[in-house]
């Protein structure tokens, strides 16, 4: 059986444990991680950069690119381009990213590049350690107890579906914000209220939003208690205006990323079985 050459390249400590992961089923190497940032207990191999190598595959990390262009790589001394990564890999790798956009696109035109948060198994999956990660933030945050606090669920798909199963297990009063009756059937559902996002008022000592796109603007947020703990988890552009919030008196959090800080283990392992699964699907491993 032919075993693909991948090249695991930046990110944050997710990326080691999926290369870890990965290793079990092809060859792996990693780059953009200084050397004592790689655990002792992972037996990783670091790409060599002096040679040229024609790696079959490379692994991008969440996000791919940092605000300068050059390879998101926060684990590393060295800025690493893409050009760099480029030149390692064979005339006709695939790439394997999350959150794929135009820039990296532009970046890499010669490569296929293929975007692994956009498989349905790693919404799934990725929503139990996004959801677990913000239940720890507002323990850490809060000066109360879940039980019986009156918390707010914008949105209720798979993350705020998993936000509601676990705040049930803290005895949490809560409602979904949704937009149309599916979702107000989702939430009772999950046995959970639900109130149309336009009814909004300020009755609420948490919120949680997962919805990215803008729900609190200046009028909205004037309908809250300053006391209010706002958790943003959805990706850019997020869905509260920070700097109204700031005139409000309004604490948010945006809680970008926590699956690789709260559960960098299983959450490399989830990407890992999704690239894997992907590279199987497209034939890259054959037999």
């Amino acid at each position: 059986m032919k075993r693909p050459e991948i090249l695991i390249t930046g990110g944050d400590m997710r990326q080691l444990y999926c290369a870890a992961r990965l290793s079990r089923e092809f060859e792996i190497s990693v780059l953009g991680f200084d050397r004592e940032r790689i655990p002792d207990d992972l037996d990783l191999k670091t790409a060599d950069r002096t040679g040229v190598r024609s790696y079959d595959c490379a692994v991008l990390p969440l996000p791919p690119l940092n605000s300068e262009g050059t390879l998101f790589a926060p684990c590393s001394s060295s800025v690493i381009s893409i050009a760099a990564v480029e030149e390692l890999l064979a005339p006709d790798a695939v790439i394997y990213a999350g959150r794929v956009d135009d820039k990296l696109r532009k970046a890499i035109p010669e490569h296929t590049i293929y975007d692994y948060l956009l498989r349905e198994e790693m919404s799934l999956k990725n929503a139990i350690p996004t959801a677990e990660g913000a239940v720890q933030l507002a323990l850490e945050e809060l000066p109360v107890t879940l039980n019986g606090l009156k918390v707010l669920i914008v949105g209720i798909g798979r993350i705020g579906t998993a936000l509601a199963e676990i705040l049930k297990g803290f005895g949490a009063d809560i409602t979904a914000a949704v937009h149309n009756s599916r979702g107000t059937a989702k939430a009772r559902l999950h046995g959970i209220k639900a109130i149309p996002t336009s009814r909004l008022n300020g009755s609420y000592d948490l919120v949680f939003n997962t919805v990215p796109k803008l729900i609190f603007d200046d009028d909205m947020l004037g309908r809250f208690d300053k006391n209010t703990l706002f958790i943003d988890l959805a990706s850019k552009p997020g869905g509260i205006d920070f700097d109204a919030a700031l005139e409000h008196g309004i604490r948010v959090i945006w809680a970008l990323g926590l699956p690789g800080k709260t559960a960098p283990v299983t959450s490399g392992e989830i990407i890992a079985e999704t690239v894997s699964s992907m590279i199987w699907e497209r034939g890259e491993a054959v037999e």
